[in-house]
């Protein structure tokens, strides 16, 4: 495993991190969810990432269970805040100082941890005054609960307003948290050269856009059984915007390209988010063990030119570019 500096910090993360968006506490059972947690830390990953929505707390709960009894200044845990918790009160949600100050020692609480080492804004709040934010979240630095900030898919206008706010405060802002595969590119025109700028790297997550990319799903042929294509808690809502019969007929004529370096489809699509030099770690997940294994041996492959022309030539114009698709959620989800 390698390890890359997180932005302009001296905080280094292991560039593939291991995330439970959709398994922990739903998707697979307890005894599932810490053997694949097992499997990342044999694998030499020791970044977490998670978040206190993910299955309403069980997420970070079955997270803190698998971690226990770990060196805890050995691992780097990262959660976030902004979406609904709780029973869905008026205040469960969103970006203001209640809810950061209640929500980050609800999440060390699930995580039997007294810090995480990055907190960060799930979204951006346009309902709360952004120096209210940033406010909340130095004094959680200031309090010892988290060592670090970031964001998860702010806009580079409000990356630059953020960190210029931390800054002030006396605070770093590090991370930005898109959503970036060889599919879905829209941090390229505006988000990373700003965070080149700022001293911001990516934290990617859905590197292998949620399986498309291993190669499983084919044009024409009915979904794999048991895929995330076919399960609705799996996130079969967001995969569906790449299952057309373009995109997937494309997306197999990476297969030669990987098959030429001996690595797998998912570990191309790893190793291909992870030569952008922007990019800190690439969030992966699972639900068995050896998923982990294999997703984890993506790390220290490297893309020449050569390579990485060859995935733009096989891919031609499907990814999605366009910098608008960065955002947040008008207003607070209840």
């Amino acid at each position: 495993m390698e390890f890359r500096y997180l932005g302009n910090s001296g905080l280094k993360v292991s560039e593939i991190i291991y995330g439970n968006w959709l398994t922990h506490g739903s998707q697979v059972e307890n005894d599932a969810a810490t053997a694949c947690v097992r499997a990342a830390l044999d694998a030499g990953i020791t970044t977490f990432d998670t978040a206190d929505v993910y299955a309403n707390g069980k997420a970070e709960s079955v997270l803190g269970e698998a971690l226990k009894g770990e060196r805890r200044a050995s691992l780097e845990i990262l959660t976030k805040v902004y979406w609904p918790t709780g029973p869905g009160g008026p205040n469960d949600t969103g970006l203001s100082r209640k809810h950061i100050m209640e929500s980050i020692d609800g999440s060390l609480q699930r995580l039997q941890t007294d810090y995480v080492d990055l907190y960060q804004a799930h979204r951006y709040d346009h309902e709360t005054p952004l120096e209210e934010t940033m406010q909340a979240f130095a004094d959680v630095v200031r309090a010892g609960k988290a060592h670090y900030i970031g964001v998860s898919e702010w806009t580079a206008d409000q990356l630059r307003a953020g960190h210029a706010l931390a800054q002030d405060l006396g605070i770093q802002l590090i991370s930005s948290q898109p959503q970036y595969s060889m599919l879905w590119r829209v941090i390229e025109g505006e988000v990373v050269p700003a965070s080149r700028e700022l001293g911001v790297s990516q934290i990617v997550w859905s590197p292998i856009a949620q399986g498309v990319l291993s190669g499983k799903y084919e044009p024409g042929a009915d979904l794999p059984e048991g895929s995330r294509a076919t399960d609705e808690k799996g996130g079969a809502d967001m995969i569906k915007r790449f299952l057309t019969d373009e995109t997937l007929t494309a997306v197999q004529k990476l297969r030669p390209v990987a098959d030429d370096l001996g690595i797998t489809m998912a570990q191309l699509a790893i190793a291909w988010v992870l030569a952008n030099d922007n990019v800190a770690g690439a969030i992966v997940g699972a639900s068995r063990p050896e998923q982990v294994e294999s997703n984890a041996a993506a790390s220290g492959v490297t893309l020449d030119a050569d390579v990485l022309a060859k995935v733009d030539e096989a891919l031609g114009g499907i990814p999605t570019t366009d910098p608008g698709q960065t955002k947040s959620p008008p207003s607070r989800v209840v």
